[in-house]
């Protein structure tokens, strides 16, 4: 890489070394970091390399952890370690509950020179496979230094990113230019990764429409549903800030037409109930915690499930589906798991980091689209007066899942060239 405004990053990452020190003491007050693995941050593996090939793979949050897993254990079985990387708090949690043995989780450092010498000098990856949009200029100039391949998996490209990377035409063709293949979400994306300088680019499908349907234990259901005693109800799920005070108002509304109405919330971070509680309380609605063993009554509003790895339960107990991050600049979040159970699917307009799922789900109607608290009650109060209505956007929501499948595979398929070759793992006989 010889451009100038890479040397330019590079020395604002060197600058920045004091700064990203208080940004991680920051984020470790608000919940967001984990304070026995500060080190992982900048580098310092707070775990052992295991002896033989080592893969890693970088997945931003919980959504990309859970697509790539699939993916981390056809490389387990070939024979590689599997190091996953992530950035946040709950995807770890996601990962060291679910991941098979032989992945091992750190979280993903800094995107600072001397933080990714630290990484990859301890783990001395084979390959590396980064997932959907994660793009760091200081890693993948390191990974090219050391010859290590270096893979875009499930690649996402929006129209505003393409727009800004195409901004410094330059810097994106030293960026993309290290990237020995992209296997892109869609034709669009791949067009727009050739355009800033990737050299091999392939359309292979978005895998998270080959996503295992989400579990949940019978029994839990059963005794869930027990405490609902056939209230209707709705779920809002991976709700951010300033959501959840739309999403109460929407409540508000529709209790004036389904009196005994429970609302359901599963928050994006779960350390956030307390926040959404004293907000929803000060509408003068009753919430309660799952967290807290609270038990649904009667005069329950709001049932704020602050725990993880349950909406495969919220999803079936509930026909009507709002995701989050919508209303919120966020982006959107993966409609695709409760398409698969059976939920008719609502969501706001923010829908960027999905923009072909969401334009396409749209455009067949299995997704209805909306626009702040009032279009919200409107669509959820039509929903649930007509289980017919719900039914049909359903199976709609499910058959585009079904259409879309494949792209897994189509993965795996192109990958075998970069994996290394088969090999015996540490133990095995």
């Amino acid at each position: 890489m010889s451009s100038v405004i890479f040397r330019v990053y590079q020395g604002l990452g060197r600058l920045a070394a004091p700064l990203l020190v208080g940004l991680y003491k920051w984020r470790a007050r608000q919940g967001k970091e984990d304070k026995n693995r500060k080190g992982e941050r900048f580098g310092v593996a707070s775990k052992p390399r295991p002896a033989g090939n080592l893969v890693w793979i970088h997945a931003a949050s919980v959504g990309e952890a859970n697509a790539i897993l699939p993916l981390a254990k056809q490389v387990v079985e070939n024979g590689s370690y599997v190091l996953l990387t992530t950035a946040t708090l709950t995807s770890a949690q996601i990962v060291e509950a679910s991941a098979p043995a032989g992945v091992i989780h750190q979280f993903v450092p800094y995107d600072t020179r001397g933080n990714i010498k630290r990484f990859l000098d301890h783990w001395a990856p084979c390959l590396a496979i980064t997932v959907e949009s994660e793009i760091w200029p200081a890693t993948f100039h390191e990974l090219e230094k050391r010859q290590i391949p270096l893979i875009i998996a499930n690649g996402r490209m929006s129209e505003g990113s393409f727009g800004n990377w195409n901004r410094l035409p330059s810097f994106a063709r030293s960026i993309f230019g290290t990237v020995d293949c992209v296997l892109a979400q869609s034709e669009e994306d791949a067009e727009r990764f050739k355009k800033l300088g990737a050299r091999t680019v392939r359309a292979t499908g978005n895998i998270k429409f080959d996503g295992d349907i989400p579990e949940c234990d019978p029994v839990e259901l059963a005794d869930f549903k027990d405490q609902l005693e056939g209230r209707p109800r709705w779920l809002a799920a991976s709700t951010h800030p300033e959501e959840e005070a739309q999403i109460g108002r929407a409540h508000q509304t529709l209790k004036q037409t389904f009196e005994n109405l429970l609302t359901i919330i599963v928050p994006r971070h779960p350390a956030r109930a307390e926040e959404i509680r004293a907000k929803l309380e000060s509408m003068g609605l009753v919430c309660i915690l799952r967290s807290r063993g609270e038990t649904i009554t009667n005069a329950t509003d709001i049932y704020i499930a602050d725990t993880l790895g349950e909406l495969g339960l919220f999803y079936r107990v509930a026909p009507v589906v709002f995701m989050g991050g919508s209303f919120a600049p966020i982006g959107g979040h993966n409609l695709l798991e409760p398409a698969q159970i059976g939920c008719a699917i609502l969501s706001g307009t923010h829908t960027h980091n999905f923009a072909w799922i969401y334009r396409h789900f749209a455009k067949e109607e299995g997704v209805i689209l909306v626009n702040g608290a009032d279009e919200l009650a409107v669509n959820v109060e039509t929903l649930l007066c007509n289980p017919e209505q719900v039914e049909k956007c359903a199976a709609k929501a499910n058959a585009l899942v079904e259409t879309g499948r494949g792209a897994l595979a189509a993965t795996q398929l192109e990958l075998q060239q970069y994996l290394p070759a088969r090999s015996k793992q540490a133990g095995e006989e």
